[in-house]
């Protein structure tokens, strides 16, 4: 790596901020993910270009990424929440590393014609997930707090800690057996007390310290605060002999009942996600072309057996300890792959002549090549999980027929019939969804079983006796399907209709139905006319702007549906309201100023 402050580090550094900000976005947009993108734009500066040489060093530095992440993640775990899940981490996690270990290692040992020594480094080596490749993964669906996601994290979080027995088992298996008493009972001390150590000052001093600091005002010092707690915590750990990650983890987790666990995400977060990239841009860079053009029929054999081999015992581990076909399948597809701490513990393996260079390199591309490939391994759980089919109840019509035919039950159409019961109106309400309709059931509202869609549905409850149907499905295409049914069926028939957008109305409007709203305009306008109110506008005139705004959107719906989606854009500004003198002067000031500022809002697609 570059020495600091030379030319050389500030166009290292520009090489990768470069490759990140073209190849992430790019991966993103077609579908595989900002991972991916992060290791093409490595492999591209590193072994293709021969842009940057150093790759070592730099995944030294970006392992930071993954200390962040694991700090992030442990401020989302209370510790209650953590205890809840000591089943999956202990049990299935535990099991998941003894019982791939074992299989990889027997088939390394056969298979390959590693020693028993070798062959026990990398069947545990290869038996790790990567932690970062798949809370990444998971961080981008959204999905962390979902079953498997729960599940998969448990058993990458008992990976961490199988680092440590792993790590101490090389001097054991060191040719000669040098290192026989390298692991002893004081190491193991060591490293309890530190997290002993660890767990005291999250408990007792880093509130009291975040504080003392948020009270000075010192914004800058806050987020020093944070990367001392997340670098400390690490380190400290590290020195005890277990991974900087686990020390982070720790952290998070002491603190995720703290009054400052959100600002310390949000002060941690920039840090994390660019580190993160730079870990995975940096294993990009670190992959070795020579090894894979060699090797290439050995890589290209032991990575899909690899990721099929963890693939088909996580799942049926997962079954086992009483996840779903659903579940198990998507944590398979998740944690198929080698890990980051395969590197350490393949790099320290050849360090104690266990594995020779060659070896370790091929391990390290073989695990390199199955991270690259995990965004798309867990993109076919579409294939092996069959869709969901909706619960299904009985078609029971008997008592429908009412002045009012309600189709859907959402939202929108729960505030509606309301309404229309308070005001003494019969209505009789189908809906497709069995739950929804239970959970009505409970607050007294009768709701039949029925797809709107159906004509013969439609017939049996009462569209003929209707005065009037209220379309009131969440979605556009469905909403779209019973318009023209019933326009088609029953042209003599008033619709009124629940819209999804701007568009969806003049849509709806081209149709001829007799009346169409959008659920959220009335919303917004009321939102919007008390945001006025609570920065100091009088009532009057906010309700002057708020009529005014509801009376030209109606003139622009009624340009629009002549000149096209993009006409009537006069009407988006508001002419200056000015109330009566009924305050002081500065207060009228910032009313006008208010007034002022609602001129440059614009609502062109709401």
């Amino acid at each position: 790596m570059a020495a600091a402050g030379s030319p050389d580090l500030y166009l290292e550094a520009i090489l990768l901020l470069g490759g990140a900000v073209v190849a992430a976005p790019l991966f993103k947009r077609i579908g595989l993910g900002t991972v991916l993108g992060y290791l093409a734009a490595g492999i591209v500066i590193g072994p293709l270009a021969g842009l940057i040489i150093d790759a070592e060093e730099i995944l030294h530095f970006a392992e930071l990424g993954v200390v962040f992440l694991l700090f992030v993640i442990g401020l989302e775990l209370k510790p209650s929440r953590l205890w809840a899940l000591r089943r999956e981490i202990f049990g299935l996690g535990l099991a998941q590393v003894a019982l791939s270990g074992v299989v990889l290692m027997l088939l390394a040992w056969q298979g390959f014609g590693l020693s028993p020594s070798a062959a026990t480094i990398v069947g545990f080596g290869l038996a790790l997930s990567s932690t970062a490749f798949a809370m990444q993964i998971l961080e981008e669906r959204g999905e962390i707090g979902r079953r498997y996601g729960q599940t998969s994290f448990s058993i990458l979080l008992l990976q961490d800690l199988a680092i440590v027995p792993l790590l101490a088992l090389i001097p054991l298996l060191a040719p000669g057996g040098e290192g026989l008493d390298a692991f002893t009972w004081t190491d193991f001390g060591i490293a309890i007390t530190a997290i002993g150590a660890l767990v005291v000052a999250g408990l007792y001093l880093l509130n009291p310290l975040f504080r003392i600091i948020a009270n000075t005002g010192a914004r800058e010092a806050m987020i020093a605060a944070a990367l001392l707690v997340v670098l400390g915590s690490a380190v400290l750990v590290q020195l005890a002999g277990l991974s900087m990650a686990m020390g982070a983890f720790i952290a998070g987790v002491l603190l995720a009942e703290s009054s400052y666990r959100h600002e310390l995400e949000a002060d941690i977060e920039p840090f994390r996600g660019i580190l993160l990239g730079l870990f995975f841009m940096a294993i990009g860079m670190s992959l070795d072309l020579t090894i894979l053009w060699r090797e290439w029929l050995t890589i290209l054999f032991a990575v899909p057996v690899l990721m099929v081999v963890k693939g088909v015992l996580i799942y049926g581990l997962c079954r086992a300890f009483g996840s779903p076909h659903e579940t198990s399948v998507r944590v398979a597809l998740l944690l198929p792959q080698g890990g980051e701490f395969g590197f350490v513990l393949f790099s320290a393996a050849a360090s104690s002549f266990i594995l020779s260079g060659a070896t370790a390199s091929l391990l390290v591309a073989i695990v390199t090549l199955s991270m690259a490939l995990t965004p798309l391994a867990a993109r076919l759980e579409g294939l092996l999980i069959r869709p969901e089919t909706p619960e299904e109840m009985e078609e029971d019509f008997e008592g429908a027929g009412s002045d009012v035919l309600m189709i859907g039950f959402s939202r929108f159409g729960q505030i509606a019939s309301q309404m229309l019961l308070a005001g003494g109106s019969d209505v009789t309400i189908i809906d497709v969804s069995a739950e929804r309709i239970r959970a009505a059931a409970r607050f007294g509202f009768r709701i039949y079983f029925g797809d709107g869609t159906r004509k013969d549905v439609l017939e049996a409850a009462g569209v003929r006796k209707a005065k009037l149907i209220a379309v009131c499905t969440h979605k556009k295409e469905i909403t779209d399907k019973v318009v023209e049914l019933v326009q088609h069926e029953y042209p003599t028939a008033k619709l009124f209709v629940r819209s999804y957008d701007r568009t969806h109305t003049l849509e709806l409007r081209s149709r001829g139905v007799d009346y169409e709203a959008r659920e959220t305009f009335e919303s917004g306008l009321l939102f919007g006319r008390k945001t006025l109110e609570a920065l100091g506008m009088d009532e009057i005139a906010a309700q002057t702007i708020q009529d005014d705004v509801r009376r030209r959107d109606a003139e622009r719906l009624e340009i629009q549906m002549i000149e096209g989606i993009y006409a009537g854009m006069d009407k988006l500004h508001t002419k200056p309201v000015t109330p009566e003198p009924l305050i002081k002067p500065n207060r009228e000031a910032r009313d006008l100023n208010a007034t002022t500022r609602h001129e440059k809002l614009t609502e062109p697609m709401a």
